[in-house]
């Protein structure tokens, strides 16, 4: 193998260990009484202990395994590096869904190459799935190949979405939506970007889009789906971002991303 592809091995095995003991940690640590350890954006928008202790857990073994690596985690791990890989954690996506016992919550990590993500893994222990990505090589569910689902005509597409935690943009979210609904299949909600992300990757969602996520959100699940075969970017000629992130098969992709533009879902 090239030294790139050595790197990026090595990033893949790093990435999937953290995953994994972070997952079980959130899996089989859960205290009875969990509650709310903190809110950030609004009273809505929680962290729990369990988010501290996985990301905790998760930035002691990179520093442990990558010590000159960046680091940039949801609950304010961040770290300068010198070798050029730049982590970007969630500990756990879906916090709410978490915190009242619903399955769709996952743990995030990709790896950066220079400011492009070559590595993703997106650990959900509900499910007892793990996907994975690496730039070039494919994506991949339980060691499975990835695929997305043929791009259907846009009005029999299932599209997700998630919501954000400021009460503004949860109503101008609401309006796109209902705008949006008649001319699809359905929306599904399911509360974790990761794991959306990673089910237009295999099929079981025809597209998604959101408003309001931050990179450690996307970034896994991006590579997961760009690797199966979706297109994943912004607003017309940007990448994703926090102002508007959609992932689709091609064609879909444009006609999901052409009425969003119409809507202008990026506008609180």
């Amino acid at each position: 193998m090239t030294d790139r592809q050595n790197l990026y091995a090595e990033l893949l095995d790093v990435a999937v260990e953290a995953a994994a003991r972070a997952g079980a940690l959130l899996r089989d640590g859960r205290p009875a009484d969990l509650g709310v350890a903190a809110t950030k954006s609004s009273a809505v928008d929680v962290v729990t202990e369990m988010d501290l202790a996985a990301e905790k857990l998760i930035t002691e073994l990179l520093s442990e395994r990558r010590p000159d690596d960046g680091l940039l985690g949801e609950e304010g791990a961040a770290r300068e590096g010198t070798s050029g890989v730049r982590w970007v954690i969630d500990p756990l996506d879906g916090t709410v869904n978490y915190l009242y016992g619903l399955p769709a919550w996952a743990v995030s990590i990709a790896a950066e190459l220079d400011g492009e993500v070559v590595v993703g893994v997106v650990d959900v222990p509900p499910r007892g799935e793990r996907a994975h990505a690496v730039r070039g090589q494919g994506a991949f569910l339980n060691g499975r190949a990835l695929a997305v689902r043929p791009a259907p005509p846009m009005e029999r597409a299932l599209i997700g979405t998630g919501f954000g935690y400021l009460q503004q943009r949860r109503a101008r979210q609401a309006e796109v939506l209902a705008s949006l609904l008649p001319r699809v299949r359905d929306i599904r909600r399911g509360g974790s970007a990761a794991v959306d992300l990673c089910d237009v990757a295999a099929g079981r969602l025809d597209g998604y889009y959101e408003r309001g996520l931050n990179p450690w959100d996307y970034s896994a699940g991006a590579l997961v789906a760009q690797e199966a075969g979706a297109l994943v970017s912004g607003r017309p000629g940007q990448p994703a971002s926090p102002e508007l992130t959609v992932a689709a098969p091609p064609v879909l992709f444009e006609q999901l991303r052409g009425e969003l533009d119409e809507l202008g879902a990026w506008h609180d």
